[in-house]
């Protein structure tokens, strides 16, 4: 894992709508995950609500039905840990392919803040938790307020 080379971004986020849409699994990786981005939002001044999906896999179906229904951007956030099948690749590939179709179908910006990970300790190691060593629902919420802004100059 690498930070080096990491940009600095503010953002102000006034006037945007954005959903925070984690799952349930891993409840103190994705707690640290939700915190990290709900600082970004606060300090961003983005108007913003945090739902709770069952697991990774409903994340690209609850981001876009936030989307269509206002969002300007959302912030998926999930932990998916490797097990001994291969219900780890068919959740993953599932998770990032359907958030990538979600952002390109509906032109809006989806944070991508799903960690696949070998163990538990990988996912501590990002949460943005004491001793952390990053903090990625920081960095998913920061881009999806970036690209919001971004989306919202562009078609000016």
């Amino acid at each position: 894992m690498s930070i080096e080379g990491s940009p600095t971004i503010n953002v102000d986020g006034t006037g945007l709508r954005v959903v925070v849409v984690a799952g349930q699994w891993h409840v103190e990786i994705t707690d640290g995950l939700i915190a990290g981005a709900v600082r970004v939002l606060e300090a961003s001044g983005a108007d913003f609500s945090v739902i709770r999906v069952p697991g990774s896999f409903e994340l690209p179906v609850a981001c876009k039905v936030a989307l269509e229904h206002g969002a300007d951007a959302v912030v998926a956030l999930g932990v998916i840990i490797r097990g001994g099948t291969p219900h780890f690749e068919f959740v993953s590939n599932a998770a990032t392919d359907g958030l990538t179709r979600v952002a390109l179908d509906t032109g809006k910006p989806v944070g991508f803040g799903v960690l696949t990970l070998d163990d538990e300790q990988q996912g501590l190691d990002r949460a943005g938790l004491p001793g952390s060593k990053e903090d990625k629902g920081e960095e998913a919420a920061t881009a999806a307020l970036a690209t919001a802004v971004l989306l919202h100059e562009l078609r000016r």
